[in-house]
């Protein structure tokens, strides 16, 4: 059969179209990040904005302009031109790149006017410049005196800016107005009063006007509260009529969470009339825009947004992002919507709900008006409300979802598809076909960049055949297709690109236009969809045909392309002519050539199976091995094509096999499952055939090609092998399995093993003796031996019973030629093997059994960490091999680590736990220990001290080393190290490190045992190191076994000068006894001695000559005289007898103390057992009452105040009428003009640069007291609540400079008082930021404890007077005296409703009445709030007894005892109430006197009452504030019991000790709730602690014990002392004096907990510091690990803190009155009005910005002061 290709050849001529260049290009640019691309449409060229660095390209990428904008000397709080003389804090900043902008040149009849370029950067307050659009280097316009009107940008990196350019005609004129509309977000620093949304002037600019200025005509977006809305811009674009802008911001209307915003002004309206906004939602939980474009989606215009989900409650975006798509359409209609409805509604829907509304805290709202008010006005007027805020969201569904945080989009269409193309945080562009439906599919993605993310600028080339894309550092030029790169229809169709499909009659891949013919049907198969598929032949009728035959042949062809009438087609055979071709549909007719043209055919012979399975029905004939197509063979036999014969064809096939089918001719490896007996392949072959049932060549060859066809095969197996490989000796080569043949041929040239047939001798029958070539180093039984010879037997059996060694019979194991043999006993001998019935083989070696013996070992002991070198003697050591020798002390290896003599066996020692274990050694298998000696484990040593501490280079002093189990250390060594410091500043989290390198010195020193004295084990004297002389002053000396090496002073060797410096060489002359002056240098250690004949003087191993030293004669010396001898000796008698006779006092005075000492010792240890016993009892007591307050208290019962009452007692402590509690008190007709004088005030302070020069005015006045700082200060923090995040930022300048001021003094004194504006403030707002913390974490343990304490107070007697108490911490509170008592239970009729039940309220007799209504109140308004409670003094207290008897029980009556000058108040005592009594409270009718409680609650220590301060009358109640000196006579008896009561008062101490271990833990619950890690902290609190940190790293602070009380300073001392001694602070309670003293002693605690210095106590100690003596240095380490995990927290919560500032204002500014606060503070305004107005007058800052002059509009509104406006 022949086959020739059919081809279809239509008769056209090919298209010459050249193919587009698919290649990614880049550019690396300076100046990361990039921020923006911009695309001048008419020039191609393109425009880069990064930080310092502008760019101009060319379209292929290429550079053409380049020009640097910084860095320059600026600072945000400073406004241009920058005078470094007027700005400190100004230094080299870099300059961002924030606006990129094309301004249009303009045509008229004079000719055409060139655009520009708008650049604006952060520097300067955000100015913008003008640059020529065909060389950037060309600046057009640039103010170098800029305004503020002029300020632009935003000078914050962070924040964005965005803008658009509009034209439109003049006002009154025919020129052409140009605009630019700028939005940006809040910036902290700088001016604070930028609108939102300003518009600029472009063109023209005539005097007096300014390029970028705002002008009074031109609108802003007016805002309220600027930090609060602050928005994040991301997109300005102008469309048709309007100007759109989308934004991010918190949702300031409804939930308080960020959303989306796209607003809408019209392009015309110059007062932002028209101003409506509305929110965007993207359903999914999407909710912060990254990038967006404006394109079309299905011919119509639609916003496509790239939006973010934000992460919880903040600005900040995740990786979950999406495309969201609007259209323009549905966008307008929701913002008219919002419009009409506010205009005409009051913004309320057709259901009543609020569906528009006013936004940005203006005084606008939605109005009445008539109904075609939108129509008339549809850019709104000066009567309409604005601007809007559209309650309905514009919705959409995703189109397209990603994981990673998608950043720009842009968007094309091609033959009517919406192709969008997004770029992602990770440098990757994404192309999505987004369907009518809305719905997109990833077609694909290029990783363009992938250390960068994709900016928000993404932009497509003016022929649309490139995107431009732009990352950090670089720009990138990528093709939308891929188009030219496919070169058949299969691989254009597969890629599945919209852009792309197959021109069928131009045999190419490309776009839809570029193919001449693509509107006819099937000549541009479309790649993307999903039914397209190739021209195809489907179908051949016939699909083959004989070659002698001619037929028609007929094809089915799918999308065939139409052709015209004058177009054919045609077919081709092979290289045959063209034969014409008849289309009818999809099908073309042709007819076969003829058979004379077709090529003959040769013979066709091959297997059977290839021809019987071809496609062609070919016929086998085996006998002939013919394929033929006819159906008989020529000797008949003939096997059928199975496409003819129904059943199985079956071929005979015969398979030959080499060894596992694979044909070899040279040697072949062994195979794997080779027996050791069976010979190896090589060159001399012998061939063995076997018949396999199954070939596996022959059917992997055929049987699955087809499955009709089976192969029946007969398989030749051929195996070679070689007698002679591996076989070297007679066993070897008679072990070989018989059928091999292999004999032994003991022939020449030498005896080999061969096969049967080529050995030329009689093979041997038996084999020679066994021959031992090598026996393996003797050993000691028990080992096993390796006997290596020849001939040794053919199996185990052969050798069995037939080996001795040294006599003795050995054994042979299973498993090879090894023996095993164990002897008792010393002997020698050969080594015998017999194999059968052979003689024996004699080894040449001899083998020796041996016993060896250990005798002792050295040493006895060591450190339980090792390291000893243990020496074990004995004999015979070297028995048996190296490697079967091992030790063991007890169970732990003892490593052998020198070679191992005969007497002798080394080895080092590893850890283990201390005691005595037992030495072993084996060798091989057996044993030998040290007869009656064990190794004995030391505790390793501990050094505590090694003095003397300091030296000089030349060394030699003696070191006395103490410590414990010295002697346990083998070798002790001593070292030294030089420790050069090199300070390296490392910043890793904000602190900072120093790094010294260690450099070891080599001395050629070897220290061993013998250099040290060892005096027992707890003494070493080493002799110190000397070292090279060195310029290095301190060097380290460090022991072994030391953890910290102690530190080593060197000192330079001193220098010595002769005694006589004049003549060295002459004898300096000295008299006996006197004093030998020697000079010297550096020398801080001096040891010498002196001899007569010359002074050397030896310092360790230093020694110095000084010279000769003549002594002069005694006969000099006068004699002393007898009599003065005697004088003497008598003299010195008397000494001696008086110190004999103090000793002696001394002696017994001693044992006197002593004796004392135990007894007070005795004393106060049952004084303890007895304070126990009494703790437990009270700790019980008091257990069980507080486990029913917590019930209460874990419902509503812990009665916290709201957050108003809590900033006014925090703000205004001791304030009864705070600016909270106040209203704005004005006449009516003054109101509306003050208030808006204070509206503009508040706009001020928003300004930072006015704060902080009206806080250091303030300062500076000497009037202005240290209570008006901290009035002004919380006034200020009352302004500015709505503003929190801004009240942060000034708060922080402020601090800056206060560091600064401290850091020059004493930088540990910062904070610690309040002496400043800004330290209130930092009070102020730490209470704003910890008051959730105080609701939800440290009120309920604060609670508790303040109800244990007055629980604890109440159960003893309180002097109602003084306040002292029998249960108190507080020792000057203490009732000293000893009060008779006793505890009854008063049942107390309550009344509730109409029904009154009885109460039963525990009390004491000695309580007054007042004491005692209390008590009552307590229990009755258990668990209510203090301020809900009816006053003690509106109620009095009836006891009843019976039906009629009621009496009226007051403090005060006709009945109360007066003694001399002293008046006892009445107590249940003195009407000797009873145990059980009914009393009720009853509501007061008329004044009955005035209560103690009443007069005294402030806690004063000598009351007096109303009426009773003339007739000079004192009260008391349980003790007298002082003594009468008249005693009665009734008293006289007790006088001397009281006496001795007194002379020991602190035995009552007892009360303070019961009173610590009852409260201890209330204490603890309070301390650990607040200093808790196991919670995050505040985020206040680590923002605040990072800022000091930062603080501290700045100002080159690193000592931290300076951080550690600034943060000390700054939160326990400053506000948690605060609560805990207030209280009432925080709960709705009363905090009696008593109740007041407790929790001083508690708060005065928590300061000694966070200070750094050791707490020390001793005898001279204030009691209540020895009463917390033990708990203190356990908080301590509560604080230093709070602050600890803090400080090693991830830093970085700067974004999270905004978040929770901007929450906070929301949440809690609408308790604020912020407008008296504003009233306050200009009344200091106005106290200093000429300072402030001067100071303001004074800053270049200032008068640029005119802020005196609007303090002066503020002063003439608010009280119509007259001013020089």
């Amino acid at each position: 059969m022949l086959l020739l290709p059919l081809l279809l050849m239509p008769l056209l001529l090919p298209s010459q179209l050249q193919s587009a260049d698919t290649s990614l290009q880049w550019a690396e640019l300076e100046g990361a990040p990039l921020s923006h691309l911009l695309l001048d449409p008419g020039a191609g060229l393109l425009y880069v904005g990064g930080v310092d660095h502008l760019y101009q390209l060319t379209p292929d990428l290429q550079v053409r302009s380049h020009v640097r904008t910084g860095p320059h000397l600026d600072s945000p709080d400073c406004l241009p031109p920058i005078v470094p003389q007027d700005c400190p804090s100004a230094t080299r900043t870099h300059n961002h790149n924030k606006l990129l902008l094309l301004e249009p040149g303009e045509k008229h009849a004079q000719g055409a006017e060139p655009g520009s370029l708008i650049v604006c950067g952060s520097l300067y307050q955000g100015i913008c410049d003008k640059r020529s659009l065909s060389n950037i280097s060309t600046l057009i316009y640039q103010t170098s005196n800029p305004v503020d009107t002029q300020y632009v940008a935003a000078n914050d990196p962070r924040v964005s800016t965005v803008g658009v350019v509009i034209s439109s005609r003049e006002r009154g004129g025919d020129g052409v107005l140009r605009l630019l509309l700028v939005g940006r977000g809040y910036t902290s620093r700088g001016p604070g009063d930028i609108p939102p949304i300003t518009t600029r002037r472009l063109h023209p600019v005539t005097p007096p006007r300014r390029a970028f200025s705002t002008e009074e005509e031109l609108g802003k977006l007016v805002v309220g509260s600027y930090s609060e809305y602050n928005n994040h811009f991301v997109k300005a674009v102008a469309h048709g009529d309007h100007v759109y802008f989308l934004f991010s911001r918190r949702d300031m209307w409804h939930r308080k969470e960020y959303r989306t915003y796209a607003s809408r002004l019209c392009a015309a309206d110059r007062s932002f009339y028209s101003y409506v906004e509305a929110p965007l939602l993207c359903h999914g939980g999407y909710n912060l825009a990254q990038g967006a474009w404006l394109g079309e989606h299905s011919g119509d215009p639609a916003l496509f947004v790239v939006m973010a989900a934000g992460q919880a409650s903040t600005p900040v975006a995740t990786g979950r992002s999406a495309l969201c798509i609007y259209k323009m359409a549905e966008l307008d209609a929701v913002l008219r919507h919002a419009q009409e409805v506010c205009y005409t509604e009051g913004g309320r829907g057709l259901s009543g709900q609020d569906e528009a509304y006013i936004e940005y805290a203006v005084s606008s709202k939605c109005l009445k008006l008539p109904k075609d008010s939108l129509s008339e006005y549809p850019c709104g007027g000066e009567h309409t409300p604005n601007p809007i805020a559209s309650a309905l969201p514009v919705q959409a569904t995703p189109t397209f979802t990603s994981t990673t945080q998608l950043t720009a989009v842009t968007t094309v269409t091609e033959s009517g598809h919406t192709i969008a193309f997004l770029g992602d945080k990770k440098g990757r562009l994404h192309k999505v076909l987004v369907r009518p439906d809305t719905s997109g599919v990833l077609y694909g993605s290029v990783l363009v960049d992938g250390g960068g993310s994709v900016s928000a600028d993404l932009l497509l080339d003016g022929e649309q055949r490139h995107v431009y894309v732009l990352t950090s550092s670089r720009l990138s030029k990528v093709p939308i297709s891929s188009c030219d790169s496919q070169t058949d229809c299969q691989s254009c169709l597969s890629i599945r690109d919209p852009y792309c499909g197959w021109c069928v009659l131009e045999g190419r891949c490309s776009r839809k236009h570029e193919c001449r013919r693509h509107p006819q049907p099937n000549h541009w198969l479309r790649s993307f969809e999903p039914t397209n598929g190739c021209v195809t032949v489907q179908s051949v009728t016939p699909a083959n045909q004989s070659r002698e035959e001619q037929t028609q042949v007929t094809l089915t062809v799918i999308q065939l392309p139409a052709l015209t009438v004058a177009e054919s087609l045609s077919c081709v055979f092979g290289l045959l002519p063209p034969l014409p071709a008849v289309v009818m549909g999809t099908s073309i007719t042709c007819q076969s050539p003829a058979p004379e043209l077709l090529p003959l055919m040769p013979s066709e012979s091959g297997e059977c199976v290839q021809c019987v399975t071809s496609v062609w029905r070919c016929n086998w004939c085996p006998l002939d091995q013919l394929c033929t197509n006819n159906h008989s063979c020529p000797n008949q036999h003939i096997i059928l094509n199975h496409r003819v014969r129904a059943s199985v064809t079956v071929c005979l096939c015969v398979c030959v096999c080499v060894s596992n089918g694979v044909c070899v001719s040279r040697t072949l490896q062994t195979p794997p499952d080779r027996d050791a007996s069976t010979p190896h392949l090589d060159s001399d072959v012998r061939t063995h055939l076997s018949v396999h049932p199954v070939c596996p060549s022959c059917l992997s060859k055929h049987t699955h090609r087809h499955r009709h066809v089976s192969c029946v095969c007969v398989c030749v197996l051929v195996q070679l092998y070689d007698c002679s490989a591996g076989q070297s000796d007679c066993s070897q080569c008679r072990a070989v399995p018989p059928e091999y043949g292999c004999v032994w041929c003991p022939g020449s040239p030498a005896p080999s093993c061969v096969y049967n047939q080529s050995c030329g001798d009689a093979p041997a029958d038996t084999c020679p003796p066994p021959q031992i070539t090598q026996v393996s180093s003797p050993t000691l039984g028990g080992v096993k031996v390796t006997i290596t010879g020849s001939n040794l037997g053919m199996s185990y059996q052969d050798v069995v019973g037939g080996v001795t060694v040294a006599g003795v019979q050995c054994p042979p194991q299973p498993e090879g030629y090894q023996i095993s043999t164990r002897c008792g006993k010393q002997r020698e001998g050969p080594v015998l093997v017999s194999v059968g019935t052979t003689l024996p083989g004699r080894s040449s070696q001899v083998f020796t059994y041996q016993d060896p013996k250990l005798l002792d070992l050295v040493p006895g002991k060591g450190p339980v960490s090792g390291g000893t070198r243990l020496t074990i003697r004995g004999r015979q050591l070297l028995t048996g091999q190296t490697t079967d020798l091992s030790a063991f002390l007890g169970p732990q290896p003892c490593i052998i680590v020198d070679e191992v003599s005969d007497s002798t066996l080394v080895c080092q020692t590893g850890s283990s736990a201390p005691g005595d274990v037992l030495v072993r050694v084996f060798f091989g298998k057996a044993e030998r220990t040290v007869p009656n000696m064990r190794f004995r484990y030391l505790d390793d040593p501990v050094i505590t001290d090694a003095v003397p501490a300091e030296s000089f280079y030349a060394g030699g002093r003696v070191v006395m080393v103490t410590g414990s189990n010295l002697d346990a250390v083998q070798k002790p060594l001593i070292s030294v190290w030089v420790e050069p410091v090199e300070v390296e500043r490392v910043k890793r989290r904000r602190r900072l490190a120093l790094l010294s390198a260690r450099q070891q010195l080599e001395f050629g020193f070897s220290w061993t045992m013998s250099a040290f004295t060892l005096r027992a084990s707890r003494y070493l004297s080493v002799p110190h190191l000397s070292v090279p002389h060195l310029s290095v002053p301190h060097l380290s000396l460090s022991l072994l076994f030391v953890s910290q090496g102690r530190s080593f002073t060197y000192f330079p060797n001193p220098q010595f000068f002769p005694l006589n410096r004049e003549a060295p060489d002459v004898p300096y002359r000295f008299k006996a006894g006197g004093v030998i002056a020697v000079e010297s240098s550096n020398i801080p250690l001096t040891l010498f001695r002196t001899t007569a004949a010359s002074c050397p003087v030896f310092m360790g191993n230093l020694q110095a000559d000084l010279g000769l030293v003549q002594y002069d004669s005694d006969s000099l010396l006068p004699p002393v005289p007898l009599a003065a001898q005697i004088g003497l000796g008598a003299g010195a008698a008397v000494i001696i007898l008086s110190v004999l006779v103090i000793i002696l006092m001394y002696r017994r005075k001693s044992k006197q103390a002593l004796r004392d000492y135990k007894k007070v010792l005795l004393q106060l240890e049952t004084l303890e057992i007895n304070v126990g016993d009494q703790c437990r009892k009270e700790f019980t007591d008091l257990m069980t009452e507080m486990m029913d307050l917590s019930s209460d208290v874990g419902g509503p019962g812990l009665p916290l105040l709201d957050y108003r009452t809590y900033a006014e007692r925090v703000f205004f402590p001791g304030q009864q009428a705070a600016p909270l509690s106040r209203q704005l008190d004005l006449p009516e007709s003054r109101r509306l003009t003050v208030e808006q004088g204070l509206h503009q005030l508040s706009n001020l302070l928003n300004n930072r640069l006015f704060l902080t020069r009206f806080i250091h005015t303030l300062e500076a006045q000497q009037s202005f007291s240290q209570r008006d700082r901290g009035y002004v200060a919380s006034l200020l923090t009352l302004a500015l609540h709505d503003k929190l995040e801004f009240f942060t930022e000034v708060m922080k300048s402020l601090l800056q400079d206060l560091v600064q001021l401290y850091v020059d003094k004493n930088p540990k004194l910062m904070l610690r008082r309040t002496e400043t504006v800004v330290e209130k403030m930092l009070t102020n707002w730490m209470s704003i930021c910890l008051y959730s913390f105080l609701k939800d974490v440290a009120g309920e343990p604060l609670y508790m404890l303040y109800r244990a304490i007055k629980y604890q107070v109440d159960k003893g007697p309180v002097d109602a007077v003084t306040g002292k108490a029998k249960r108190t911490l507080n020792d000057s509170h203490l009732l000293r005296e000893d009060i008779d008592y006793s505890t009854i239970t008063l049942t107390v009729m309550v009344k509730n409703g109409v029904e009154v039940q009885p109460c039963p309220v525990k009390v004491l007799d000695t309580d007054t009445i007042t004491q005692v209504k209390d008590k009552i109140l307590d229990q009755v308004y258990r668990g209510a709030p203090f301020s809900q409670r009816p006053a003690a003094d509106s109620l009095d207290l009836e006891w009843r007894s019976g039906q009629a008897g009621h009496l009226t029980l007051s403090d005060d009556d006709v009945t109360a005892v007066v003694q001399g000058r002293w008046k006892r108040l009445n107590t249940l005592q003195h009407y000797k109430v009873p145990d059980g009594a009914t009393v009720a409270l009853i509501p007061r009718c008329q004044s009955s006197g005035v209560g103690v409680n009443q007069v005294f609650q402030t806690g004063e220590k000598t009351p007096m009452l109303e009426g009773e301060e003339d007739e000079g009358l004192r009260l008391w109640h349980l003790v007298k504030s002082s003594e009468d000196p008249e005693i009665p006579k009734h008293r006289k008896s007790s006088l001397r019991e009281r006496e001795r009561a007194k002379a020991i008062p602190e035995i009552y101490l007892t009360r303070l000790l019961s009173m610590k271990g009852t409260l201890q833990k209330f204490v603890d619950d309070v301390f650990v709730a607040i200093l808790s890690t196991k919670r995050p902290p505040p985020i206040a609190v680590r923002f605040f602690f990072d800022f000091l940190d930062d603080m501290a790293e700045k100002h080159g602070i690193d000592d931290p014990e300076t951080v550690h009380i600034w943060k000390t300073n700054s939160l326990p001392l400053r506000f948690w002392v605060n609560i805990l001694k207030n209280p009432q602070f925080v709960l709705d309670v009363q905090v009696s004096d008593s109740i007041d003293a407790v929790l001083s002693v508690i708060a005065q605690t928590f300061i000694d907990s966070c200070t750094t210095s050791e707490h020390k106590v001793g005898r001279d100690s204030p009691v209540n510091k020895l009463l917390y003596a033990r708990e203190i240095p356990r908080y301590k380490q509560l604080v230093e690990r709070y602050y600890c995990d803090i400080h090693s927290a991830a830093s970085g919560c700067y974004q999270e803190m905004n978040s929770t500032l901007t929450e906070l204002s929301g949440s809690l500014t609408s308790e604020m009155n912020n407008l008296v606060a504003l009233h306050e503070l200009y009344k200091y305004i106005n106290k200093y009005y000429d300072q402030i107005i001067m100071s303001l007058d004074e800053d270049s800052s200032g008068q640029k910005m005119q802020l005196a002059y609007r303090l002066q509009q503020v002063a003439a509104l608010v009280e119509n002061k007259v001013t020089d406006l």
